[in-house]
This record gives structure tokens, sequence and C-alpha cells, in this order.
């Protein structure tokens, strides 16, 4: 069998395998087995904003793989009170108490346990489009009904509409937990918030008691032109939740609030893996990595650029291009995965954002040779030559 075929056998069948095996990655390229090179305009979901493989990462965690790669978090380990304080130091005045997990998901329920704890509230008020994660407490907040279905009685949530500040006051009472937001929205067809609606959020939950959870999740670590997308809108959330691209590539995620929120008692909630050596040594030498070399300037520069040339091109198949830093959503006006189809086969890798739009993740690495031959691509697919 081949490696495809091997998947086939033996996975339960979650995920939808494209017809192309990775073995490598460097940069903003991936190879395939038969050593085709593919341009990752994916970033396997915004992980990569460091790029694959980048030296720094793959250097701190070999060098911590020597040394120490896991220990119960019952144990404080240098690293991990390393990352704590520099996660903390990136985030609004207050938000400097870090819970340290694996995933983007398991920040989610972190979060939505802290603001139920807290509050001695049950009810999450979330958006229209959201996208959270997949275990249950995450998935209650996630709107696609598809994800939703066969899972049985799910957390109470109402969900309202994004950018409509007109249904927020309705909606956040005295019985709501939490309201959780992505300040632009991925899953659900690249949508920024605008500040008034952010604003709006904030508003509701100091006058309710509600605690307001900002997804960072995708966004964080550059991707939006600002370290953090809620540097756009001036908002100060009690939690924020961030992962993906805060390891290199290496599996982290970590939930920030502030210390009066850090009520539960010892035991309460935990995570096994979570801070452990090697992702923390991972997330370091990232966030060193984007600190260092300003990644949100490029992300800024290079995502202008994309969709500036693509809407000049006046391209036949769109719709709308928008979208903030390299973080992109090419509305079509038809089904995106022909597309996608299209796009793989010239050695493009993008991703869906619903039904109909193109997903634009790249690397913040990404050189301006690899963005042109990118945007090349894209104007002969989407032009329909």
């Amino acid at each position: 069998m081949n490696t495809a075929e091997l998947e086939d056998r033996y996975s339960v069948g979650l995920y939808p395998l494209k017809p192309v095996t990775i073995v490598s990655g460097k940069g903003a390229k991936l190879t395939g087995e038969d050593g085709k090179e593919y341009l990752d305009f994916g970033a396997s979901y915004g992980v990569c904003n460091v790029g694959h493989c980048n030296p720094a990462v793959v250097e701190a965690i070999r060098r911590q793989a020597g040394e120490l790669m896991f220990v119960s978090a019952t144990y404080p380990t240098p690293l991990r009170a390393r990352l704590q304080e520099r996660i903390a130091s990136l985030m609004p005045p207050g938000l400097d108490r870090v819970f340290l997990c694996n995933s983007g998901t398991e920040a989610v329920e972190a979060a939505l346990k802290f603001a139920r704890y807290v509050t001695k509230r049950d009810r999450i008020v979330a958006m229209k489009r959201a996208f959270h994660g997949r275990t249950l407490g995450a998935l209650s907040a996630t709107f696609k009904k598809e994800y939703r279905d066969g899972f049985g009685t799910l957390l109470p949530v109402d969900f309202i509409s994004y950018n409509e500040p007109s249904e927020v006051a309705a909606a956040v009472t005295k019985e709501t937990a939490a309201v959780i937001v992505e300040p632009v929205q991925g899953e659900g067809g690249v949508h920024q918030a605008t500040p008034e609606f952010m604003r709006a959020l904030e508003s509701a939950c100091r006058e309710r008691g509600a605690l307001l959870i900002v997804d960072e999740i995708q966004t964080g670590f550059g991707r939006t032109g600002k370290m953090f997308a809620l540097e756009h809108t001036g908002v100060r959330p009690d939690i924020v939740c961030v992962a993906k691209s805060m390891g290199g590539g290496f599996p982290i995620g970590a939930m920030v609030t502030r210390k009066e929120h850090c009520v539960l008692p010892k035991a309460a909630h935990g995570s096994t893996f979570g801070g452990n050596p090697l992702a923390c040594a991972a997330a370091l030498a990232a966030i060193d990595f984007i600190q260092e070399h300003k990644l949100w300037e490029q992300a800024e520069k290079l995502g202008s650029q994309i969709m500036s040339e693509l809407r000049a091109a006046n391209l036949s198949a769109v719709r709308e291009i928008r979208g903030k830093g390299l973080m992109i959503g090419i509305e079509l006006k038809q089904k995106a995965q022909p597309y996608l189809s299209k796009l793989l086969d010239k050695g493009f890798l993008a991703i869906p954002a619903g039904a109909n739009v193109l997903r634009l993740l790249p690397p913040l690495v990404i050189t301006e040779d690899e963005l042109g031959q990118g945007i090349s691509i894209l104007k002969e697919v989407l032009a329909g030559e």
C-alpha cells in the first residue's frame, strides 16, 4: 500500500484526504512524495506563520529534546515560566494569567469553563458563522450546522449576527456567562469585526457582568498586521484564546485571563501535556522570531499587495476580495472546491472558508518572488483561463 492507501485503511476517515502526499516543507513551500513543490498559501489553517521548519524553532526543539521532553505541570519548569511571562507581556494590561494547553479548542474549553465558574451562569453568546473548535464546549459556540448535528445536547448558546451592534443588548443578559467572538472570522468567510461592534460587546459585558472572550487562535501572532487582531479594535477583553502559530508548527495553545478570574479550586481544570518543555521551547523560539523580524509589518505590507493586485485584475470568477493583513478571503461567484482543485494542480495550496470563499493564509515569511508566483497562479485560475 502507498501512503494514501494506508491512511484510508487505518484512519477513522474524518479527513477528506487530498491527492498529494506531503513529505517535507521549508518556509512557504511544501514538497510532495513525488518531488513536486507547492506554494503553501494556507499554512495549514494559519499554523505556520514563521514558515515550515523554521530553523530557530527546529533548533529550539532539538536542543530541548536532549534536556527534558516532559514533566508533570505540578513541577515548575524554567521554560514554562518564561513562556507564561512572555505571553502576558504581549497582552493588554491586566491580562497576565496564563493557562497553557495543546490546541485552540482546549483554550476555548478552558475559557468557557472559567467564565461559567466565575459568573455562576450558564449561557454563552456567540456569533453566526463562528468557528471555535470541535470538542463539545467549543462546538457549542461553533455555528455551522454540519459540525453540530448528531452530537446531542450542547451548551446553551445564543447566536447573534456578526457586526450587528443592534442585536447585542437583547442577547447579553444577566444569565450570560460570556460572549465569545473572533476579531476576524476565518471559517466564517474572512469577515472583520468593526470597532463599533466589538465596543458594543465589551460594553454589554461590563454592564451585565459577563466575560468577553476574544478568540485569537487564527488571527494572533502577526497574521492581521498587528501582533493580535484585537489591537485593531481597542477593546480590552477578559479572556484571550491563542494557539495555532504560537508554536511555529508544534502543538500548543493558551488561555489568558485576569487575576480576579483565577478563582477555580486547585485541580478543577488541567491538561496533562499543557505547557510541556518541548512546546514551550518551540513557542518561545517562534515568538522571538516574530518579534525580531516584525512579521506583523510583513503581513500588512504583503496582504495589501495581494488584495490590490487581485482587485485590479478584475477576475471573472471573483465577487469580492476582503481581509486584514495576510488573512484574505476571496469570495467567488461559484463553489470554491473546483477552484481549489485547479490551484492544487498548479502547485498552489489554499483552503476554503465556507462554500464559496477561498482563504489565503500564507506564512508571514513568504518572499516577494513567492508572493508574485502565487498571485500569477491565482490570476490564471480565477480568470477562468
